[in-house]
Formats: structure tokens, sequence, C-alpha cells
């Protein structure tokens, strides 16, 4: 649940604020190392003085328009419970217009593309941050050019290995370095801005509308470097629910922002005097004695930065999984104080080979460059538009009131789009190519899901019905609860009917469980269980959960206490149906995607292990499914 800071106590808002700087702001805090660099890389923008006021500007009200009105002002007031980022948003604007069937699915697909999407941005921060960093050994001593590539990728090798670990240990230490990271920022600003002061005049909208105007084309081609200013602004919303609306802004305003307009304002200030630098003005900007001091304190930057990344794919997978658009995956918890604090090992090693592919194939921060681009503006611009179905349908608000307060901000980010979207050839199709895949394995999980459940709800019996015909002539009870899961409520489960079938007994308990997650992040204990009783000691329960809730049926089970079940761990067992798909011709979806459902049917985790099930008190009776 959302962390927000007492305003009646300081020290906790001060300390909140010091982590948000760490967690939230890592990615965009590192992109003073590459953005500036590529809107001049290959000569696209002529390096003049006008030129330079101009990309400056545009820098400037960038990072006012996108991230601190649109991210800061009215996105982190879309919280769902408390909770941010593009699935919190999906779920919000999904309920929002639950009346309208046929709009809703419409926003869960551009939602669940704009998640999928979000996978490959989690595979290009990590690569072009710590190479970028790592690139500065150029700066220092051109001939250790050769060894950029295989030191960034010992970097991301021990980063990536270090996940099963846990941050518990070093995550302390993000605030604090982070923090000396945006003064380092600021000094090395200062320094230049001091030297030709001039530079502040393009803090004047009229300079990014001159250069716009006068040379459009050059602009267009500019701003698909520029938006590398604000990579990172979907972290500002994902992270709601770990800090509060408080601790962000306050970041934001007092210490992230500033630096960064003092290190994008110096670093021009310099190009100004030395447009010689412009082949990587950040690194330039320091003096010789300063240079690997300042390597070694981005490379630190750039891996908290991906670790912030890393972290948000594990907490996304965990996520799409529980609202039904990932098969299980092992699940591992780092940390006995912290829920959210997970490791998911099928992840991270997939998101570590696809980095590493990105940093072989790419080989440079500046190819890297042009397919960062267009993973951001795809998702900031469905955040908009996800945005608007919130206020408009939940909050209520006048129509035109609605279109003006996402319009602008939608024409910006498909502006932004557009200017990324001439780079696909260009390294723009990796992370399309991966959203596309994720997107794909998404959607068939679903609808394969949904196929499945009707298949089920075909064959099967009314419970009640059941257990009344059952009583007439009943089976012979055994001491103990049996817990029968089953996806559909009402439903006898398979299980015990294989039971009955092939044991011919009943235990004397009985519960028949239905677990049912929502598009809600958090569902307290008291919502938690309700139980109705069938008679003959059976009961019909149902657990509900969030989308953040970890799912775990002892647990719940356990607060039946007092309500007529009486529960001993040692005289339960749990009883599951492991369904076996068979994909055949002529079914509802196409063979290659039965065939995919089954496959990622088959391997997902076991259900057991998803939902906190003791592994000595599971019986599993299998049944197969034609799609």
């Amino acid at each position: 649940m959302s962390r927000e800071a007492d305003p009646r106590n300081p020290g906790a808002l001060a300390a909140l604020t010091l982590a948000a700087i760490g967690v939230v702001y890592g990615d965009i805090g590192t992109s003073p190392l590459y953005a500036l660099k590529e809107v001049f890389a290959e000569g696209r923008v002529p390096l003049t003085p006008d030129n330079i006021l101009g990309i400056l500007s545009l820098v400037f009200w960038t990072l006012t328009v996108v991230v601190s009105l649109k991210y800061v002002v009215l996105i982190l007031r879309a919280d769902n419970h408390g909770e941010g980022g593009l699935i919190a948003m999906l779920a919000l604007a999904s309920q929002a217009v639950k009346d309208k069937p046929v709009l809703r699915g419409r926003l869960l697909l551009l939602g669940v593309f704009g998640t999928a999407i979000f996978f490959g941005d989690g595979v290009i921060t990590p690569a072009i941050s710590v190479l970028s960093a790592v690139e500065g050994l150029e700066v220092a001593a051109p001939a250790l050019h050769r060894y950029v590539v295989p030191i960034t990728l010992l970097v991301l090798t021990l980063l990536f290995w270090a996940q099963r670990f846990g941050t518990a240990a070093v995550g302390r230490l993000f605030g604090p370095i982070t923090l000396l990271w945006f003064g380092v920022l600021s000094v090395l600003g200062v320094v230049h801005i001091v030297q030709h002061p001039a530079v502040l005049v393009a803090l004047s909208p009229h300079h990014a509308l001159g250069f716009m105007a006068q040379q459009p084309g050059i602009a267009f081609v500019a701003l698909g470097a520029v938006v590398l200013c604000v990579t990172g602004a979907e972290a500002l919303y994902a992270d709601l629910g770990h800090f509060g609306k408080r601790p962000v802004r306050l970041a934001w305003f007092s210490v992230v922002m500033p630096a960064l307009v003092l290190n994008y304002f110096g670093q021009g200030a310099m190009l100004l005097q030395h447009p010689e630098n412009v082949r990587n003005p950040f690194y330039e900007m320091a003096p010789g004695w300063a240079l690997f001091p300042l390597i070694g304190l981005a490379t630190l930057a750039t891996v908290i930065a991906s670790q912030a990344l890393i972290t948000a794919a594990f907490s996304v997978t965990k996520q799409a999984t529980q609202l039904g658009y990932l098969p299980r995956l092992r699940i591992l918890h780092t940390s006995v104080r912290q829920a959210g604090q997970i490791y998911v090992p099928f992840v991270n090693w997939a998101l570590y080979a696809c980095v590493v592919f990105a940093v072989v194939v790419f080989g440079s921060s500046s190819a890297l460059a042009h397919a960062y681009g267009i993973a951001v503006t795809i998702d900031m611009t469905i955040t908009t538009v996800m945005t608007f179905f919130v206020i408009r349908y939940a909050w209520k608000l006048p129509l035109a009131l609605c279109l003006g307060a996402t319009g602008v901000f939608f024409l910006v980010d498909i502006t932004f789009f557009a200017a990324n979207a001439v780079k696909v050839l260009d390294g723009g199709w990796f992370p399309l190519l991966i959203g596309v895949a994720m997107f794909t394995l998404m959607v068939t999980w679903q609808r394969g899901r949904a196929l499945m459940s009707e298949r089920l709800r075909e064959e099967a019996i009314e419970l009640p019905a059941f257990l009344e015909s059952l009583f007439l002539s009943p089976p012979l009870r055994v001491p103990g609860t049996a817990v029968f899961l089953s996806a559909e409520q009402g439903s006898t489960p398979f299980a015990l009917l294989h039971n009955l079938k092939h044991n011919k007994v009943l235990h004397a308990q009985n519960l028949f469980v239905t677990v049912q997650q929502h598009e809600v992040p958090w569902i307290g204990f008291d919502r938690r269980c309700e139980v109705q009783p069938l008679g003959h000691d059976c009961w019909q329960v149902t657990l509900h959960f969030g989308f953040k809730n970890e799912p775990d049926v002892p647990e719940a089970l356990a607060l039946l206490a007092g309500r007529g079940v009486n529960l001993d761990a040692m005289e339960t067992s749990y009883f599951l149906s492991r369904d076996t798909v068979v994909p055949s011709f002529g079914g509802s979806l196409p063979l290659w995607r039965e065939k995919l459902f089954a496959s990622m049917h088959r391997n997902a985790a076991a259900v057991g292990d998803f939902l906190h099930l003791p592994t000595n008190r599971i019986v599993e009776l299998g049944t197969k499914i034609e799609l």
C-alpha cells in the first residue's frame, strides 16, 4: 500500500524523499550521459549557437511539460488505491468503462501492448545506461576503446547475477549515491554556466519555438533524440505505491529537475565555447583529474538505474500473472520483511540474454539510442490515452476539460513517437520485436485461459446439485479436511470427481475454494474470505486477492477460524486438477497459437507454489482439455 509520508513527520518525509531519489529517478538521472550527445551526433543537427540554444530550450520545456506537468502534476493523481504504473492504470481505466465492453476490450489490448513494450524498455535501459557510463574511458584514454564492451558486459553480468540475493542489503545506499550523482551533475553544470551565463536565455520557450519554425525538418529529427532526456519518466508513476505522491514530487522539484537542467545547460554552455567537445559533452565537462572518479560514479548511477528497471520487470511480471496475462512463473522472495522484494529467475535471465545481445550487436550507446526512444514514446502515449478514460469515466470530469487536460500531452507524445518511428530500421525494431513477442505471449495466454474456462463450464456439474445427489447414498467419510481448488465458483471440481471415482471416499470436512484476482492492487484481510455452507460439513469458499497481494491460500483459509470451519494444518489435504491442454485442428485459435498456449501451460510453475500450498499436503489428479 502507499507509503505516503506523514506531513507532521519531516524525518519520515526526508527519508522517503531520499529513497525516491535513488529508486525513482535513477533512469532519468543518467540521461545526461547520452541525451545531448545524441542530438548532435553524426551532424544531424548543425552545431551553431542558435541551434544549441534551441535544443536546450526544447530539453527544458520537454522536462517541464512531460515530466513536471504531465506526470508529476496530473498522472500522479490517477492512483489505483495508492498504486501506480501502467498495469494499475490499465486496471483503473478498464474498471471505469466496464459498462462499455467493446471499449473496455480495446483498452485492455492497448494496456497489454504497453506492458509488453515495457519489457523492451527494460532491456534497453541497462544496456544503454551502463554502456554510456563506461564509454567515458574513451574520453579518458582513447586506447581503452576496445575494452568498453567487455567491461560493460562484466558489469551487467555481475548485476544480473546478484539479483538472486535481493536488493535489501545495498538498496539503502541507492539514495545517497544517487543524491551524490545529482550533486555532481549540478556542480559540473554550474561551473560551465558561470563561464558562459548567456546560455540561460534558452529558458525562454521562444528559442525552442523559433528553432522548430525555422528548421522544421532538423527539429523533427532532433526530437527523436531530445526525448531521451525524459526516459524513466514512467518510473514516477510506477513507483508511486512505494513512496507516495509527496516524496516523489518533492524529490523532483527540489533535487532532480534543478540538477538535470543545470547539467544540460552546462553542456550547452561548454559547446558554445568548445564545439569540438560534441563527441561526448558530458565527460568533456569534467577536468582531466576527475574523469576516472566520474566514470566510476556514473557506472554506479547507471547500475542503480538498471536495478530499478529490473526490479520493475519482476513486479510487472507478477502483476500480469495475477491478472491472468502471463503463466505462473517461479517467484522467489528475497526479503522476509518486504513482500515486494522478489526475484523471478526466468525473467532475470531472459532480460540478461536480451541485454547482452543488445550490447554486442549495437556496440555503442549511440547505436542503442536509435532503439531507445520508440519504446519510451509508445508507453508515454498509452499512459496519456489511459489517463483520459480515467479522468473522464472514473472521475466524471467534463469532456472539454478532459480533452484539454490530456490533448496537449497526447500531441506532444505523438510528435515524439513520430520522430522516433522513422528510426525503426536503425534499431527501433529491437524493442518493438521484444514488445510484439511479449504481446503475442500475453494475449495468447489470456485467450487460451478464457477458452479453457469455457470448456470447463461446458462440462461442469453444478456443485449443490451434485452434493445433493451424492449424499443420497453417501460415500465413506475419512478424517481430515479436503480443500478442492476450482477455477469456477459453484461447479464441481474434477479433482473431487476423480477422487470419488478412484478412492471412493470423502473427507469429514470439505472446502471448495475459488481464488479470484481483482483489478485493484490490494484487498485487505477483512474482505479476503467469503464462505457459504453447503451442508454435510461442506463449504463454498471464495478468496479475494488484489494484483499486488500475495495469493497465500493457507493463510487466507486460517481466517475462517470461528466461522464454522476449523482447520488443522496437519490434517488438511489440497486437491488440485492438473489440466493437460491438447491442441486440435479447427479450434477457436489458430493451431500455432494453440500449440504455443499448450507449451506455456505445460511449462507454467506449479499452482501449488503460486498459491503457497504446503508441498507435502498436495494431491494432483489429471484431466485433458481440448481447446
